[in-house]
């Protein structure tokens, strides 16, 4: 009887406070990236993009000024952790974005949660937090860790490609991610290897897959990892047997840039492309050019879509964003022009959204882009598999 009564009485403290609450003259956003070493291009298209977002807005978001306090995570999960710590505590954030990696995220995040501090994801989205580890602080602006793939696995099948192997890092996105492509893939997997996170070095994997004479060849390796094994899969001569199919992320213009001419006809599966036909999108990629001369990617359109929801969210609420209830409720029901065009969060807090075929060329100029293969969603209105298994409704 007595906890109930403490209950009772800690929610009618929370419910005057929320009744009291009155819009903020400023919005302090705390931003962990990685930010350095060889996957640290993935963290400066995240922080471009979303400052990119709050300087088209006039310096604010949701017609609050803006305050922003950044931090690189070194791809290192106990820096993160430290970061988020010292972001939410010391330097008193009123909300959180920016990590790549969800081994660094997971690491971090209850420090952001833990003390009411809502957390909205630009990349990281492990497919715990979509089912029973959903949490009403969280909120993924990007894709379920498994969608990429599983849309990957469901053009495998599309094009009837009978055997398959597989390759990610060993972490809980790698995971994620060749789960997913088995999920909607119907052939058969001829192996399915984990390495090291970080790896650079792929040259007895290459010599396994070359045993092993697979029909499609499905690799997640995000980052400086990605732009190695791709030279030295062509460089060993796989790509003449072995169709190479790729997450978004993996055929980008981060990895065309510093592959070169050999990623000409790749395809990748993602929820964004530099042509998607939408004035959002136009304008984004036009300004993200301006800005930083040269083309945005998938990291960087999330990066954008994530200001946007904040903006969105806090002019939904008039600033008043100490409301806890009230954002909670403004993120769930948010509406906003994404680069992306249709969005919508599910009950999890994890997106709802096309996934496209795209394919690297060459545009006008003589540039490596990745443009949609086809303006028909290899999957549509695409949730994720775990979203039953949370208890948030």
């Amino acid at each position: 009887m007595k906890s109930f009564r403490l209950a009772f009485l800690l929610a009618a403290a929370l419910t005057a406070a929320s009744a009291f609450a009155q819009p903020v003259s400023k919005v302090k956003i705390g931003l962990v990236s990685t930010l350095s070493g060889p996957n640290g291009a993935i963290g400066e298209e995240i922080r471009d993009a979303f400052n990119l977002a709050v300087q088209l807005n006039g310096g604010s978001l949701g017609g609050v000024p803006v305050e922003m306090v950044i931090g690189d995570d070194q791809f290192n999960p106990q820096v993160g952790k430290q970061l988020f710590e010292r972001m939410v505590k010391r330097d008193k954030v009123d909300f959180m974005t920016g990590v790549v990696f969800s081994n660094i995220m997971l690491a971090g995040l209850p420090e952001a949660v833990n003390e009411k501090v809502f957390y909205i994801s630009p990349n990281a989205a492990p497919s715990p937090l979509a089912g029973k580890d959903c949490n009403p602080f969280f909120f993924a602006a990007s894709w379920p860790n498994d969608a990429y793939h599983e849309a990957a696995g469901q053009h495998a099948t599309t094009r009837g490609f009978k055997s398959a192997y597989l390759m990610a890092p060993n972490y809980q996105a790698g995971k994620d991610s060749l789960a997913g492509f088995k999920r909607f893939y119907k052939g058969k997997v001829v192996d399915e290897v984990y390495t090291k996170l970080g790896q650079l070095d792929y040259s007895a994997e290459l010599a396994q897959v070359r045993a092993a004479k697979p029909e499609v060849m499905y690799a997640f390796l995000p980052g400086g990892m990605g732009v190695n094994f791709i030279k030295q899969f062509v460089a060993a001569g796989l790509n003449k047997d072995i169709r190479l199919v790729l997450p978004g992320f993996g055929a980008d213009q981060d990895v065309s840039r510093g592959v070169g001419d050999v990623m000409l006809g790749i395809q990748d599966t993602a929820h964004w492309a530099l042509d998607l036909n939408n004035p959002a999108n136009k304008k984004f990629v036009t300004e993200f050019e301006k800005a930083y001369k040269r083309l945005p990617t998938v990291y960087a359109a999330q990066g954008y879509d994530t200001a946007l929801i904040l903006d969105s969210a806090i002019r939904s609420v008039k600033g008043n964003i100490n409301d806890k209830d009230a954002m909670r409720k403004a993120f769930r029901e948010v509406k906003f022009d994404s680069v992306r065009g249709a969005f919508r969060f599910n009950t999890n807090h994890y997106p709802v959204q096309n996934y496209y075929l795209r394919e690297v060329k060459k545009d006008s100029q003589g540039r490596l882009v990745n443009l949609l293969a086809s303006t028909q969603p290899v999957m549509a209105n695409h949730g994720d598999a775990y979203v039953q298994e949370c208890s948030m409704r």
